[in-house]
């Protein structure tokens, strides 16, 4: 089986839906699936820069990745995602599809200009489509009018969680498979004898959370000594950001986007993970990252995240709320015993339900249960 898959965005910045399909193929690799991944790729350089403000990957991206055009930033869901708009890229689109000749296409967020809604409008492959989005998006109304009909096109809709369902029942009603985003689960993580230090993961977008937990950030370093580690987030907007709200540098580390790898070996030696969104969440993957590396977290008690937070793995708090989030981190890291059981916990949760071994086993079955239809019906 040759599957080809599709994401609206760019290689060059990460993001959840762009880490998801990135795992998502090399779990299916791992399973016997040939895999190609069609999306956005900014090389570096002065124009790069000068279209984004956010710090990107550097170097081309992997074998299996076929880019076909520059991004651009599109203010979407409280987010600034970087989308592939360029007629372009719809051309290029068109002669891989071709020369790859795929048994399956797996389009991520296919409302998404231009990249996956061309590929519903293109593709004589059989389609599995993902929704990852909560909210209203901004393109859904005027998309729906423009090339709704193509959603007819898609064989099998998979949802990442209950509110992504719910949110993709708006404007695409049909039944919907659940299949959470997968988190890569290093082979061995030891809670124990971990750096002092706190962890932020993400981009710094407002509904992220990140001035709600520089604003708690005094009160927590003052309480126990910790280091915050910014992990994702450009440095330069970290920078501004606490200047803007006169909070201190003092014992804050600013590490900007990191690889696979060095996100890994940061989650594995750190105490503890912040996670202060406000909202507009639908899967808590960063959650999930902490999780596989047995870190406890301290969440903020929004939609997104209930379905993945449990009482065993942290503690949850109200959004917004600085002084909650402040007194929460000091509490789990007071004590060291509860600290460690909670990341066993959260160590055990993501091995039993999301794995990429599972997940990437489930989407075969859907896969395979959408190639079956169509070879039925031919």
């Amino acid at each position: 089986m040759k599957v080809g898959i599709v994401v609206p965005y760019s290689w060059s910045f990460w993001g959840a839906v762009v880490e998801h399909a990135e795992l998502q193929a090399q779990a299916l690799r791992d399973l016997g699936i040939e895999t190609r991944t069609i999306m956005g790729n900014d090389p570096p350089g002065q124009f790069t820069r000068a279209l984004h403000p956010r710090v990107g990957r550097d170097g081309p991206p992997p074998a299996d990745v076929i880019p076909v055009g520059r991004s651009a930033i599109v203010p979407a869901n409280a987010s600034l995602p970087n989308i592939i708009l360029g007629p372009r890229s719809v051309l290029r689109l068109r002669r891989v599809l071709e020369r790859e000749q795929f048994d399956l296409l797996h389009i991520h967020e296919p409302m998404t200009p231009v990249l996956a809604a061309g590929a519903l409008a293109l593709t004589r492959s059989p389609v599995v489509a993902t929704f990852h989005a909560s909210g209203e998006l901004a393109w859904a109304k005027p998309g729906m009018r423009l090339w709704g009909l193509l959603l007819d096109r898609i064989d099998s809709r998979i949802a990442v969680s209950e509110r992504a369902r719910a949110s993709a029942q708006r404007y695409s009603p049909g039944e919907y498979e659940v299949i959470p985003n997968g988190v890569l689960i290093p082979p061995e993580a030891n809670p124990a004898d971990r750096e002092h230090r706190l962890l932020f993961v993400g981009r710094q977008e407002a509904r992220k959370g990140l001035p709600v937990l520089l604003r708690a950030w005094p009160e927590i370093h003052r309480r126990t000594g910790a280091r915050l580690r910014v992990i994702g987030a450009d440095p330069l907007a970290v920078r501004l950001l606490l200047a803007r709200q006169r909070v201190s540098d003092e014992g804050v580390d600013v590490l900007g986007f990191l690889s696979q790898e060095d996100l890994t070996r940061e989650l594995l030696s750190a105490k503890a993970m912040a996670a202060p969104s406000l909202g507009g969440e639908s899967f808590g993957m960063v959650l999930t990252r902490a999780f596989a590396c047995a870190m406890p977290v301290v969440a903020s008690d929004i939609e997104g995240y209930r379905d993945v937070m449990t009482p065993e793995t942290g503690l949850s708090v109200p959004p917004g709320d600085a002084a909650a989030l402040a007194d929460a981190v000091v509490e789990l890291l007071a004590d060291e015993d509860r600290r460690c059981r909670a990341g066993l916990a959260a160590r055990r949760v993501a091995e039993e339900r999301y794995s990429w071994e599972q997940i990437a086993k489930r989407l075969i079955v859907v896969y395979e249960r959408v190639l079956g239809r169509v070879r039925a019906a031919a």
